[in-house]
């Protein structure tokens, strides 16, 4: 005979109590952790296709009024994550035909891990230019995107929307510093209709749509446990008013007799 079937009820029933309240104190704390930990995705989110469909005609007709070509780069410390210019999604601009004269607004954006001794993300947002451009007009040009909202703290939220968003306003910056006169609106529509650049958002739900669903999942089979153990406390409590109830009555009956 083993350990648990020789012990009494009364302890099998705090061992199940015991045993209980670990496994919902386990699932609470990984619901807890799921749905509001640290995010441990590092990856850069790219333009989505209607902002980088939505850009490159703003870009191809400010080259067509100033003569500059305007671009954008998004990139981790080690790959590039979205490049386009004037002439078109996936096409850089220094080196592009006809590019003599050119402005590129560049985003390195490096999240932290939850695991990585670094807890900082990064951003670094500078705008290159062709040798004809002054490293003022650059510098000038950088500063100037923080009127329009954005910030560090934008690019971090939204890479892909704040570097798209950024090139749309280069021809505007390159004219106040007189590099060329004021951009045309474009005059002919996309081929598709581009949907309008969306506001920079709070990226909180960023790859956390997993954990909140995980957490529903713990959160479900916690209470399944609660209510099997309110069962067995109920049952446990008519198992022994009646066990009460009988040696009342066999008390009873032995004094009759």
């Amino acid at each position: 005979m083993d350990g648990w079937t020789a012990a009494p009820p009364e302890q099998k029933e705090k061992l199940k109590k015991a045993f209980f309240w670990i496994v919902a104190v386990i699932v609470v704390a990984i619901c807890l952790i799921g749905a509001f930990g640290p995010d441990s995705d590092t990856s850069v989110p790219a333009p989505t296709a209607d902002e980088r469909s939505g850009t490159v005609p703003i870009l191809k007709a400010a080259t067509d009024s100033q003569g500059i070509c305007y671009g954008w780069r998004l990139s981790t410390r080690w790959d590039d994550v979205s490049v386009g210019s004037n002439h078109g999604d996936g096409v850089p601009v220094p080196g592009a035909p006809g590019c003599t004269r050119w402005i590129e607004v560049t985003t390195m954006v490096r999240y932290s891990s939850m695991t990585s001794e670094n807890d900082e993300d990064s951003v670094v947002v500078s705008i290159e230019g062709s040798d004809d451009i002054t490293y003022a007009d650059l510098a000038a040009i950088e500063t100037g995107l923080s009127r329009f909202g954005l910030d560090p703290d934008a690019f971090l939220d939204d890479p892909g929307w704040a570097v798209t968003r950024a090139a749309t306003i280069l021809p505007l910056l390159a004219a106040e510093r007189g590099l060329a006169g004021p951009a045309a609106a474009p005059t002919a529509a996309p081929s598709t209709a581009a949907a309008p650049l969306p506001d920079a958002g709070n990226d909180f739900w960023r790859d956390r749509w997993i954990y909140v669903l995980s957490s529903f999942g713990l959160f479900l089979l916690a209470a399944l446990f609660i209510a099997v153990g309110v069962r067995q406390r109920r049952n446990h409590r008519v198992r022994v008013l009646a066990q009460r109830a009988a040696a009342g009555a066999a008390g009873r009956t032995r004094s009759i007799r």
